[in-house]
């Protein structure tokens, strides 16, 4: 069955999105290498693989065009975070990187703290605590 997941995205510069996502606190994949196409990226604890290509090498196996990520969202990633602290330490660290902030960080339905901010390509992420003791019982 299943053992890992990677999530692949386009990038007008794997250089500038290798920084970006380092400044995030992601850790380099160095396992798969990197070059002037792609770079990749553990994230989290469970060591999720976010893997960048430039668009021309994610186009040419993906036999698609590229979503125009200012016009429509293609997916939104989350992140958990262990608490409200990390939520707007990761609000700052994407915008010092160059991302854009599009949700400040604030608290949702009582429980939950979030914020979401777009890459430099674009692609956005949700960053959110949930804290499930004060989640409404059903």
């Amino acid at each position: 069955m299943t053992k890992d997941i990677w999530i692949n995205l386009p990038v007008k510069d794997v250089n500038k999105s290798k920084e970006f996502f380092s400044s995030l606190g992601f850790r380099l994949n160095t396992r798969m290498g990197t070059s002037a196409d792609s770079a990749s990226f553990f994230v989290g604890e469970k060591n999720v693989v976010l893997m960048l290509f430039s668009e021309a090498m994610f186009k040419g196996f993906t036999a698609n065009e590229l979503a125009d990520t200012s016009k429509g969202t293609e997916v939104l990633f989350s992140i958990d975070a262990e608490s409200t602290e990390e939520v707007d330490e990761m609000a700052k660290k994407a915008v010092d990187a160059g991302g854009i902030l599009f949700s400040k960080p604030a608290l949702n339905q009582g429980w939950m703290y979030g914020c979401a901010f777009a890459d430099l390509d674009g692609h956005r992420w949700n960053v959110l605590y949930m804290d499930f003791s004060k989640m409404p019982q059903q």
